[in-house]
């Protein structure tokens, strides 16, 4: 019995950041009504979100990007079983192109092109920068158009610690398909630069979107102070 316990554990260990049981219900229904078949995973790290669209009940496709090494590696060995998650090539998304180095994070998740802040640190000490990688940065507007079709109903999902008005920077030429994008925004300032939950949210109605639903995702355990939500945003 102990053992079967600890192998369902193991199977339906997931990011809590995306899996709490009631909002499965609620995220379903805004990928049903606006029938997205294509999600856009920029920041995938090791998968969790394509592991959450899975136990949300979504089975269109989904293009995974990832620029660390390790988090890449890891995501082509297991998509290999799922014919249909592709992974792109290794690269950062950002609003230019070339190459650019990218921070390290101790939790791989909180790895950032941006210099992290002691607000941060404090928060979540394991986030601490443990090195730096090199590597491409190329903008949705070039690398998107190889995954996408003429009739796709497109999700962006960023997760990109601070970089998210970057990415969406480069990303206007594809905006008109995509009907809805999740992305972090912050409280307080967790990387040096990035724009805060206000600012954020006049951005994303500047290109024509509104939110649709929020949850809480990052507390500093020190205060219970919250620093950041997930915010979902669909045009009217």
């Amino acid at each position: 019995m102990k053992h079967a316990i600890r192998k369902l554990i193991h199977r339906l260990r997931l990011d809590l950041r995306y899996y709490a049981s009631s909002d499965f219900a609620k995220i379903k229904k805004l990928f049903d009504y606006h029938q997205i078949d294509l999600v856009l995973d920029v920041g995938a790290n090791t998968g969790q979100y394509y592991k959450f669209l899975r136990e949300l009940g979504y089975c269109g496709k989904v293009v995974s990007f990832e620029p660390l090494s390790d988090a890449y590696y890891h995501l082509t060995k297991i998509s290999k079983k799922h014919p249909a998650w592709q992974i792109a090539p290794r690269t950062a998304i950002g609003n230019s192109e070339g190459e650019i180095s990218i921070n390290i994070s101790g939790n791989s998740q909180s790895s950032s092109l941006l210099p992290m802040l002691d607000s941060h640190k404090t928060a979540c000490p394991e986030s601490n920068y443990i090195g730096t990688e090199t590597v491409n940065i190329t903008h949705l507007d070039y690398i998107a158009p190889h995954y996408i079709t003429a009739h796709n109903k497109v999700f962006l999902k960023l997760d990109v610690q601070g970089f998210e008005q970057q990415v969406l920077e480069g990303a206007k030429g594809i905006l008109p398909q995509v009907k809805g994008i999740q992305l972090e925004m912050s409280l307080v300032q967790l990387y040096q630069g990035e724009p805060l939950f206000r600012e954020m949210l006049d951005y994303m109605v500047q290109i024509g979107y509104s939110l649709h639903w929020l949850k809480p995702t990052f507390t500093d355990t020190n205060t219970g102070k919250l620093l950041q939500l997930d915010g979902i945003f669909f045009k009217p």
